[in-house]
């Protein structure tokens, strides 16, 4: 989407989120594709002017039999951007920490503009 198309959809107050999902060192099947496009959508309800949120699913030592799931989060918002990380020994929940962060990060933000 060019950046003009962008302008008008932010002036329009329209949600033109785009959330990319990268993966490093293995192949993310459909069912968690799906769960990570499911929570990231909710965030809309925190913040009305997210821009586009990238999301990248890592395994931490590959080379060892227990693997750590990282995520990391970054989503970007007019003239600010936020950045989660998060481990653990499932994507699951490793997303669901990182969401949580993300989330409070982004009321913080908002209440600070406010003031």
């Amino acid at each position: 989407m060019t950046s003009y198309y962008r302008l008008i959809y932010s002036l329009l107050n329209i949600s033109t989120m785009n959330v990319n999902i990268q993966t490093v060192n293995f192949d993310a099947d459909q069912k968690l594709i799906d769960f990570v496009n499911r929570k990231m959508e909710k965030l809309n309800t925190f913040h009305d002017r997210i821009i586009g949120a990238d999301v990248f699913l890592k395994l931490d030592n590959v080379v060892h039999n227990i693997k750590d799931k990282i995520v990391e989060i970054k989503v970007d918002v007019p003239r600010h951007s936020f950045f989660v990380k998060s481990t653990s020994k499932s994507f699951e929940e490793s997303f669901d920490g990182a969401f949580d962060s993300l989330v409070n990060q982004v009321k913080r933000r908002k209440e600070k503009l406010i003031a």
